[in-house]
């Protein structure tokens, strides 16, 4: 059985992996950190009593699922109701500060000049786009493998699928990648 403290200590670290992953994932950020805070509640509500070493996997779990009902609500949402404005299309992701969730010490920042502070800010925007233009089971086993870092079996069981499955979202979302970011002058 996880602490509160355990608890309390895994949330905080995985509070920006998972922010970003269902930013990846609905393009809204008022919308995932509401998938974000949901999936926290649900895990310390329903799964406070488990190993403190099960916890990455069943968070990773319910944040699948917390998206998978963000999107249903919105579906049934948006045919039963219009706002005006749903007919206001902005595609900017706000004030997200792209560098905020990538890690690295302060005294390497500061010592690099504006030219590749700029450089940098717009390859991570070119990654960024490219991969919230994949398809959402290529998007969500790509971050899972890379970005939350899990295996091929743990990835399979986050997304309710087979290991063949995750390979195969895997390869088809890095050919994917490597081809858009080829065209926009990007080497990998």
């Amino acid at each position: 059985m996880a602490s509160d403290t355990e608890l309390s200590d895994f949330l905080k670290i995985a509070e920006k992996k998972a922010f970003k992953r269902a930013l990846y994932h609905v393009g809204d950020e008022e919308g995932a950190l509401d998938i974000v805070q949901d999936s926290m509640i649900k895990l310390c509500s329903h799964y406070a009593d488990k190993p403190a070493q099960e916890l990455p996997l069943l968070f990773q779990r319910i944040l699948s699922n917390t998206v998978l009902d963000w999107f249903r609500r919105r579906k049934t949402r948006q045919a039963l109701f219009s706002n005006r404005d749903d007919f206001d299309h902005r595609d900017d992701l706000g004030d997200f500060d792209l560098l905020e969730v990538t890690s690295g010490d302060a005294d390497a920042q500061t010592s690099q000049s504006a030219e590749q502070w700029l450089g940098q800010v717009q390859t991570l925007e070119h990654i960024e786009k490219a991969i919230m233009g994949l398809p959402a089971r290529q998007r969500e086993a790509f971050l899972l493998r890379y970005w939350e870092e899990l295996d091929v079996a743990e990835t399979a069981a986050v997304m309710g699928c087979s290991e063949g499955s995750v390979k195969t979202h895997c390869s088809r979302a890095i050919q994917s990648l490597s081809k858009t970011l080829a065209h926009q002058g990007m080497k990998p």
